[in-house]
């Protein structure tokens, strides 16, 4: 051993005897070279190297596949919307995940826009509930529902069912709410996402939702049928066609040959249309022309189509009990995957005719 080796050894044990007397145990590399550090220190682990750990996948929307550096911890927002020509345009459906359009009285549609991840500074005009809403919401387990009240039995249901009620009717909901003075009663009250998510503070757990579908970028080539128009004809005051825009890559909305339009004249349109046909039992609900108003079944199963990339894929729907969760299935029994972003669900009538080229 060299002079200068043996040096570093006795410079070696005294450090290693110093750092034991201090409380400390090292292992010092004696006669290393400068740069290979402390034997036993695992070096920063390289994100191609075997057994690191990955980088966490980005946050995702639950209701729209959608990723977000931040998604919000707070339940799904139901918001009840009428849809009478007298009602339009609405404001604030472009900003829900979710859009149910539903059959009620005298073959008119309603809407119930559901929000996790967008807010809406503004939803108008907010209607009534109806039976319908409870089954569709139970899915979302505790929503938070804002409504313009309903019936005492459609009330009872909603509380029953486990929804946070926040209806303009409450003493809670109350102050979410306001009246649109360019408007006539009652196609002007409104609310937004932030005062109904406030006046349920307290209700609900800071936690997001679970999924309700699963998402694909695209479809295999093989996969669908091309299609360029939907024609969903609830009746003539709510005939409602998808047309294809190949250009934006969405589904555009219209009542007949006329664009459905926001308030502030943006064309409604969805990344993914679902039509979920359905039968419908009269309630005892009725409107103020004594009209009883149905209620879809969406307990079951039955047809469904779902339209997705200028796509038609034919399938079923299928929901064993109330407490379970709509799957919409291929042929081959095989959840139908949707596209990422928003989806309007259409719950036809089974004696009305969809037609699709």
């Amino acid at each position: 051993m060299t002079p200068t080796r043996r040096g570093r050894t006795v410079l070696g044990l005294i450090i290693a005897l110093l750092l034991v007397g201090g409380g400390v145990i090292a292992v010092v590399l004696l006669g290393g070279k400068a740069g290979q550090g402390i034997v036993g220190q695992s070096p920063t682990p390289n994100a191609s190297e075997p057994g690191s750990s990955p980088s966490p996948p980005p946050p995702v929307c639950p209701y729209s596949g959608m990723t977000l550096a931040n998604v919000p911890l707070r339940p799904a927002l139901a918001v009840k919307v009428e849809n009478l020509p007298s009602a339009r345009p609405q404001t604030g459906l472009s900003w829900a995940d979710i859009v149910y359009e539903e059959p009620v009285e005298g073959g008119i549609t309603r809407f119930i826009a559901i929000y996790q991840c967008q807010d809406a500074a503004r939803i108008e005009p907010v209607r009534s509930a109806r039976f319908t809403d409870v089954d569709i919401l139970v899915q979302l387990g505790k929503p938070v529902f804002g409504y313009a009240g309903g019936v005492a039995a459609v009330e009872s249901a909603v509380r029953r069912a486990g929804i946070i009620d926040v209806n303009y009717q409450t003493v809670r909901g109350a102050k979410a709410y306001h009246r649109d003075p360019n408007r006539l009663a009652p196609h002007n009250l409104y609310t937004s996402t932030k005062e109904l998510y406030a006046a349920a503070r307290g209700l609900f757990q800071p936690a997001a939702p679970e999924p309700l579908f699963t998402y694909t970028s695209r479809l295999p080539k093989r996969v669908g049928k091309k299609v360029t128009v939907v024609h969903a004809p609830f009746s003539t005051a709510s005939d409602v066609f998808w047309r294809w825009s190949s250009s934006k890559r969405v589904w555009l909305r219209f009542h007949g040959t006329v664009p459905h339009v926001s308030s502030d004249g943006t064309q409604f349109s969805a990344k993914n249309v679902i039509v979920q046909v359905v039968k419908t039992e009269l309630t005892d609900v009725t409107d103020a022309n004594g009209v009883r108003s149905p209620k879809a079944i969406t307990v079951g199963t039955g047809k469904a189509y779902v339209f997705r990339g200028g796509k038609v894929i034919v399938g079923k729907w299928v929901r064993s009990s109330v407490h379970d969760v709509t799957k919409y299935l291929d042929s081959k029994g095989q959840e139908i995957p949707l596209s990422i972003g928003n989806t309007w669900i259409e719950l036809l009538p089974v004696d009305k005719h969809l037609t699709f080229s």
